[in-house]
C-alpha cells in the first residue's frame, strides 16, 4: 500500500491542467498536511500534501477538512512567502517519488522571484519543503538535523538536495534488451527482483507484473524462460502505454468486510476472489476515497492526544490513590481490638502502675482466650495509657468513615473519566472536542485559555429513526446527556443506556405509547453501538421510562441513577441515521 512514483506520474498529469492557477488560501490542518486551494478561469481546486508516515501523498481532494483556529508557523511561513502565487509548472524527476510545485510569487520588495514546494513521499522521510530561487531551504514541515541524519540536513539556509538515489531503471525510458539483461542476473522471487531493478514502482505493481508473467504461478528471476521474458518485456510496455496515453484502470482493492487494502493505477489480478475491486474515475479521486477515513481518524487522534493523556494520567492518578485509601482502610478494621485494649486497661487500673511496658489481662470478651497481652507507653499512667487507646479506636472510626467516601467518590470520579475517554474516541468532528474541553474545564481538570470569537456552538443530539418511523435521539457527550434526558425528553419516553459500561444516553420517543420489543432492540442496538462496548457480540443495555431517571445532587455530568429498569442483550449497531 505505498504510493509509487508510476503512480505519481499518473497524479502529475492530472495535476497540469491547474498550471497558470494562482494560490488562493493555504490551510495547514494537521502538523504533517497541507492544503492548498487554487483558482483559475475554469474554476477552482484544492490540492492536498500530506507528508504523514502511513498516509504520504499529493493530489486533488473534494473533501473538506476543519481547520485549526490558529494556523502552525510553516502555514503562516507559506502564506507570507507564496501567497497568491502563480503556479508555473510540476516537475518530477524520472519515476522518484518526488514533485516539485514552482510558483512565481511577489516578495516583500515587490520583485517577482520563484519559489519551488517539494513534496516528498518517501514513509516515514517524507516531507513538505519550501525552497529559494537559488535552491536554499526557506523551510520545512519537518526539520531534519545532524541528530537526525548525518547524509541529509533540511534546515532553514540550507542548500536543498534531492534524497538518496539508487541507479534503477526507469521503466518508461529502458529498452526491451535493457529489461532482460538486468533481471535475469537478480536471484529470487521475480516480483522482488523487479523491485530492486525498477524505480518508482511498489510491492503491488510487481507483484502484478510478476502475476501475469508467471501466469498465476510464482517465478523466479534467474529461472525466466525466453517466453516469459517476453511476457515481462509486454506487460511492462503494455504498463508504459496506459501511463502515457491515459489509459490508467484506477483500481481500489479491498477485503469483504469493505477494509481498504491496496490499490494501483493497473487492473489488480493477484488477488483473486479473496478481495473485492472497485474501480475510480481518476488517480485522484481514487486516493481520496482510499484514505478518507484514515485520514479523519488520524486528524483527530493527532488533535485530541492532549486529552487523551490529560484523561489517561487523571485516572492513573485517582487508581493510586484509591490503592492507597483501601490499604489504610483495611488498617482500620483494627479498631475494634483498640477499643478492647483500652476497656481491659479501665477495668484494671488497680492492678497497672507507671512504668509497666506490658500488662497481661484476662479477656472477658474471649473467655476461650482468658489473657491478653497489652503493650503499654513506660512514662503514662495507667489512665493514660487507657486514654491512648481510645484516642487511636476513635481516630481509625473517623478514618474509617472519610476513607469510605473517599473511595466511593474516587470510584465514581473514575466512572466519569472513562464516560469521557468513551466520548473522546467516538468523538468525529472538531467540536467534538471543543465541546470535551469546555466541560472538562468545567469540572476542573483542564484550564481553557481565553479566546477570541465566540464559543463553538454545540451541535444537536444526534438522530436515528427506527423502522417504524419512531424518532431516536443520542446524546454526544456528558453535558448533552444530562439536556437530552433530564430536559428534552418526554417523562413517557424510554431511556436506554449499557449496562455498567460507559456510553451515550438514548431516547426512544414514544409519546407515550407502549413500544414493541423489536423497535427498543433497535434503540438498544444504538445505545450499544455509542458506547465502549461497540466492538463486542452481545451488551446488557438497560431500559426505563425517563420518569424514573434522576440525577443525584452534585454528581458529575452524565451520572444518573434509575429504577424500574428492564435489561435487553443486543448486537451493537447503527441503524437510520438521519
Amino acid at each position: 500500500m505505498a504510493l509509487d512514483g508510476a503512480y505519481l506520474y499518473a497524479i502529475r498529469q492530472e495535476l497540469l491542467s491547474l498550471i497558470d492557477a494562482r494560490i488562493e488560501k493555504i490551510y495547514q490542518p494537521t502538523r504533517e498536511e497541507l492544503i492548498l486551494a487554487l483558482r483559475s478561469r475554469t474554476g477552482s481546486a484544492k490540492i492536498l500534501l500530506s507528508c504523514a508516515a502511513d498516509r504520504a501523498r499529493v493530489h486533488l481532494t473534494q473533501i473538506s477538512v476543519e481547520n485549526p483556529k490558529t494556523p502552525p508557523m510553516f502555514c503562516m511561513l507559506l502564506r507570507k512567502r507564496l501567497g497568491n502565487g502563480k503556479l508555473l509548472r510540476i516537475r518530477q524527476d524520472g519515476l522518484e517519488r518526488v514533485l516539485y510545485f514552482d510558483f512565481s510569487c511577489i516578495n516583500e520588495l515587490g520583485d517577482v522571484v520563484q519559489l519551488t514546494l517539494a513534496c516528498e513521499i518517501m514513509g516515514r522521510y517524507s516531507n513538505i519543503i519550501l525552497i529559494d530561487e537559488s535552491g536554499v531551504v526557506i523551510d520545512s514541515m519537518k526539520r531534519v538535523d545532524a541528530t537526525m541524519s548525518s547524509k541529509r540536513l533540511v534546515l532553514p539556509g540550507v542548500a536543498y538536495k534531492m534524497p538518496p538515489r539508487d541507479h534503477r531503471l526507469n521503466f518508461l525510458t529502458a529498452s526491451g534488451n535493457e529489461i532482460r539483461s538486468a533481471v535475469i542476473t537478480k536471484i529470487g522471487e521475480l516480483s522482488k527482483a523487479l523491485l530492486q531493478t525498477f524505480e518508482g514502482v511498489s510491492p503491488v505493481l510487481v507483484r502484478e507484473w510478476a502475476y501475469y508473467v508467471g501466469q498465476g504461478q510464482p517465478c523466479r528471476a534467474e529461472s525466466l524462460t525466453e517466453d516469459q521474458c517476453d511476457r515481462l518485456c509486454y506487460i511492462l510496455h503494455r504498463t508504459k502505454e496506459l501511463l502515457e496515453q491515459g489509459e490508467e484502470v484506477y483500481t481500489i482493492v479491498s477485503t469483504k468486510e469493505g477494509q481498504p487494502k491496496d490499490f494501483s493505477f493497473v487492473p489488480l489480478r493477484q488477488y483473486g476472489t479473496l478481495m473485492v475491486t472497485k474501480t475510480m474515475p481518476s488517480a485522484c479521486a481514487l486516493l481520496d476515497e482510499f484514505f478518507a477515513s484514515r485520514d479523519r481518524t488520524a486528524r483527530l487522534k493527532q488533535r485530541a492526544n492532549d486529552l487523551f493523556h490529560l484523561l489517561l494520567h487523571a485516572t492513573e492518578r485517582i487508581q493510586r490513590r484509591i490503592v492507597s485509601q483501601s490499604e489504610e482502610l483495611d488498617a482500620c478494621e483494627e479498631k475494634e481490638q483498640l477499643r478492647r485494649k483500652a476497656d481491659l486497661i479501665s477495668s484494671n487500673l488497680y492492678r497497672l502502675k507507671k512504668g509497666d511496658t506490658v500488662a497481661e489481662l484476662e479477656d472477658f470478651y474471649e473467655p476461650d482466650q482468658p489473657i491478653m497481652t497489652i503493650e503499654l507507653d513506660a512514662r503514662l499512667t495507667p489512665p493514660q495509657n487507657a486514654q491512648k487507646y481510645y484516642q487511636a479506636y476513635k481516630k481509625a472510626c473517623t478514618a474509617e468513615k472519610i476513607l469510605t467516601e473517599q473511595i466511593a467518590k474516587g470510584k465514581e470520579e473514575l466512572a466519569y473519566l472513562d464516560s469521557v475517554l468513551d466520548v473522546l474516541s467516538r468523538a468525529e468532528t472538531e467540536n467534538d472536542l471543543e465541546q470535551l474541553r469546555a466541560e472538562l474545564a468545567e469540572q476542573g481538570y483542564l484550564r481553557l485559555l481565553r479566546k477570541k470569537g465566540k464559543p463553538p456552538k454545540s451541535l444537536p443530539p444526534m438522530e436515528y429513526h427506527a423502522s417504524d418511523g419512531t424518532r431516536i435521539l443520542v446524546g454526544r457527550n456528558n453535558r448533552q446527556n444530562d439536556q437530552l434526558t433530564l430536559k428534552t425528553a418526554n417523562k413517557n419516553d424510554i431511556w436506554l443506556h449499557t449496562q455498567n459500561i460507559a456510553g451515550s444516553h438514548v431516547i426512544l420517543e414514544t409519546g407515550g405509547k407502549e413500544s414493541p420489543l423489536e423497535i427498543l432492540k433497535e434503540a438498544a442496538s444504538l445505545a450499544a453501538y455509542h458506547s465502549k462496548a461497540r466492538s463486542s457480540a452481545q451488551v446488557p443495555v438497560d431500559y426505563c421510562q425517563v420518569r424514573y431517571v434522576k440525577k443525584p445532587a452534585g454528581a458529575k455530568p452524565g451520572m444518573v441513577i434509575f429504577s424500574n429498569q428492564h435489561t435487553l442483550y443486543v448486537v451493537p449497531k447503527e441503524i437510520g441515521k438521519v
